[in-house]
C-alpha cells in the first residue's frame, strides 16, 4: 500500500515541478521540451542553447551560435566541443555562470567545473551522490534549470540582491 502512494506522490510531485519549470521558460515551445526530454545524454550545443535561454541571455537561432557564445565567455570547460557529451561538472560551469550564480572562495577563485559542481551540490540543486563526469540528459538538465529557475524567483520575490 505504502509503494502504491510513494508512486502517486512522485507522479504528483513530477508534474507539479514540470509545471514550475515549464512556466519561467515562456521562450520554450513544448517540441523542444519534448525533444529536450527524450535525451538520454545532450552534447554541448544542445546543453549551452536550453540553459542561455532559460537564463534569458537570448535565443540562438543558428546552430552552434549558443555554444560558441558560452565558449567565448569561458562558461564551458576547455576541452568542450560542441558534439561532445555534456559532462555534469561542465554543465554547473555553464549553469553557475549563465545566472550569475555566486559561489564560495574556492569557486570565486578558480571558477573551475569542479568547484561549480560543489557549489551546486552544497545548495541542493545536485544531488551529492551523482558522479561529476557524467554525461547529462534532458531530464536531469530540466530538474537542475528548475531548482535554480525557482531558487532565483524566490530570491527576487525576497528583495534579495542577485
Amino acid at each position: 500500500m505504502e509503494k502504491k502512494y510513494r508512486k502517486i506522490g512522485l507522479f504528483l510531485l513530477s508534474g507539479l515541478f514540470s509545471a514550475i519549470v515549464a512556466l519561467p521558460l515562456h521562450a520554450q515551445t513544448a517540441d523542444k521540451l519534448e525533444a529536450l526530454l527524450g535525451k538520454q545524454a545532450l552534447s554541448w550545443q544542445e546543453a549551452a542553447a536550453f540553459i542561455l535561454e532559460a537564463s534569458d541571455l537570448g535565443v540562438f537561432n543558428e546552430s552552434g551560435a549558443a555554444f560558441k557564445y558560452a565558449s567565448e565567455q569561458n562558461w564551458l570547460p576547455k576541452n568542450a566541443a560542441s558534439a561532445d557529451t555534456a559532462s555534469l561538472n561542465g554543465i554547473a560551469l555553464l549553469l553557475m555562470r549563465s545566472f550569475n550564480l555566486k559561489g564560495g572562495i574556492f569557486y570565486s577563485i578558480a571558477k573551475s567545473p569542479h568547484h561549480a559542481y560543489r557549489e551546486l551540490c552544497y545548495r541542493g540543486i545536485i544531488r551529492g551522490d551523482t558522479d561529476p563526469d557524467m554525461p547529462v540528459s534532458g531530464r536531469e538538465l530540466l530538474l537542475i534549470s528548475g531548482r535554480i529557475l525557482s531558487i532565483k524567483e524566490n530570491e527576487a520575490g525576497q528583495g534579495v540582491k542577485k
